[in-house]
């Protein structure tokens, strides 16, 4: 039988309820306004605007319930079950999913700050551009790149590069390039990452291009210290084992400063180099 430990009475009533967790603890904080959307929850598979702020609901058990515009804010639902789940317009701010089945479930709306998504299951779920920003996703599967804004694409790029994951930083790069074709600085970090896999040709390719952006911008200084790394980055063999000999960073990193390029975007806000 599935047990539950709830902090008010009413246990049995709970426990033969049974819909929501597989042999785990369902725990809230004090509050009859909290134990009672629960027990509706349960008995119910729907709650919206319920309030759930604080509840301790890991591997819960969640597929298709309704918690539109619910109170689920600090809330642990690490690896739960939420497919399929409608939670447009709840408040997640700083909710831990970690781990979580999230696919298909319905995050419009949702408030995402804060939010632990790390190796969460997103496939098919519905975000609004831009919701990730402020969430924690690395690692995140069923990442539709076509939902990211552009800083949430050139961020998980630096991310995954800061990590050695260059293939990876250099497909998010691509993906803030194709969002942001103007974006100088993103064509600077997808050569740095094809650099460092031995990619030189098209990493010098990626310099060229960044430097006749910042031409265009008027920063003549940047475009010719750019124009220089392609030159030298160029003169490298490509490195078919991927095998990147950093002369990319190297290069950058003595005229510009590389790791400028490889800061999140929010850092930027305080440097003076152009984007």
């Amino acid at each position: 039988m599935t047990h539950f430990r709830l902090w008010k009475p009413h246990r049995l009533l709970a426990a033969a309820s049974g819909l929501l967790l597989g042999g785990g603890l369902a725990c809230l904080p004090a509050g009859a306004t909290s134990y009672e959307d629960l027990l509706r929850l349960m008995e119910q598979r729907q709650c919206p605007r319920c309030d759930l702020a604080g509840a301790d609901l890991v591997h819960a058990k969640l597929e298709d319930v309704d918690l539109r515009q619910a109170r689920l804010q600090r809330a642990n639902l690490g690896q739960a079950r939420l497919d399929g789940a409608r939670l447009s317009g709840a408040d997640l701010s700083f909710t831990t999913l970690q781990g979580a089945s999230l696919r298909g479930a319905d995050l419009r709306g949702a408030r995402l700050e804060g939010t632990d998504l790390r190796q969460a299951d997103l496939a098919g779920a519905l975000l609004d551009p831009g919701a990730l920003s402020r969430a924690h996703w690395q690692g995140a599967r069923g990442v539709d790149h076509e939902q990211l804004s552009f800083g949430e694409l050139h961020n998980a790029g630096v991310q995954a590069a800061q990590q050695g994951r260059f293939p990876e930083a250099e497909a998010y790069f691509s993906s803030a390039i194709r969002r942001e074709p103007s974006a100088a600085v993103s064509w600077v970090a997808r050569g740095l990452t094809r650099s460092e896999q031995g990619k030189t040709q098209l990493a010098a390719t990626d310099f060229d291009y960044a430097a006749s952006l910042y031409a265009a911008g008027g920063e003549e200084a940047q475009a010719a210290q750019l124009r220089e790394a392609a030159v030298q980055v160029s003169a490298s063999p490509d490195d078919p084992q991927g095998g990147g000999s950093g002369i990319g960073s190297a290069v950058v990193g003595g005229a510009m400063g590389a790791i400028q390029f490889l800061l999140p975007l929010a850092a930027k806000a305080f440097m003076p180099l152009p984007f």
